[in-house]
């Protein structure tokens, strides 16, 4: 599938018409994508989304639900914690 609009940066249209808000903690890996990028939404088993959007063009996973859905908060906010956490362990 294609990207047909990313001009938010937390919602990615494709080419089959779905629309998909993208995960807070995953926005860096979306940075790059173009119009061109390649992406397969797949199904996962996570606490945060039931589905993720992968770029062939990197081994990068982003978490999605669809548009309008709502993120379970608890979920996030240990998440977007652990995400900190692990960054500033790899800065240091």
């Amino acid at each position: 599938m294609k990207i047909v609009s990313h001009s938010e940066s937390h919602i990615v249209a494709l080419d089959d018409g779905s629309r998909w808000q993208v995960f807070p903690g995953d926005l860096d890996i979306t940075l790059g994508w173009t119009p061109e990028t390649d992406l397969r939404l797949i199904r996962i088993d996570g606490d945060v989304s039931a589905h993720a959007l992968i770029s062939d063009d990197d081994a990068g996973r982003v978490r999605v639900l669809p548009e309008g859905a709502s993120w379970p908060k608890e979920h996030v906010r240990a998440n977007l914690a652990a995400t900190r956490r692990s960054k500033r362990a790899t800065e240091g």
